[in-house]
């Protein structure tokens, strides 16, 4: 078995680009987003407990919130069993979605369809 399976050290398996999916909940288990994190977005969101991800059509670091103030301060933080994916449980000051929306998942799919929430 991986030691990366096993042990208690922090050691993330970023993707070929560098990257770790993160899926952010709040306290209740309601998705809210899932984005992407490089090992700095990562460091930063320990060191300050609010979410920083690795937005790949900007190609650079973005403070979630950082200029709508809809920060999510991270309560607790896990990694999955190979530690390739990471779970952020989160207080969000705000709706998380950029459309306004409390989750970016506010659309259903009905066969081919959309259906709001």
């Amino acid at each position: 078995m991986d030691p990366r399976e096993t042990s208690l050290t922090l050691d993330p398996k970023f993707n070929s680009d560098g990257l770790i999916t993160a899926v952010a909940t709040d306290r209740t288990g309601q998705l809210l987003m899932v984005a992407h994190m490089n090992a700095e977005a990562l460091a930063r969101t320990l060191e300050t407990r609010e979410a920083v991800f690795w937005s790949r059509s900007r190609g650079r670091l973005w403070k979630k919130g950082e200029t709508s103030g809809h920060v999510l301060r991270v309560i607790e933080a896990r990694i999955d069993c190979d530690q390739d994916a990471l779970w952020l449980i989160c207080d969000p000051a705000g709706p998380a979605c950029h459309t306004g929306a409390a989750s970016c998942f506010y659309r259903r799919i009905e066969g081919e369809a959309l259906v709001a929430l």
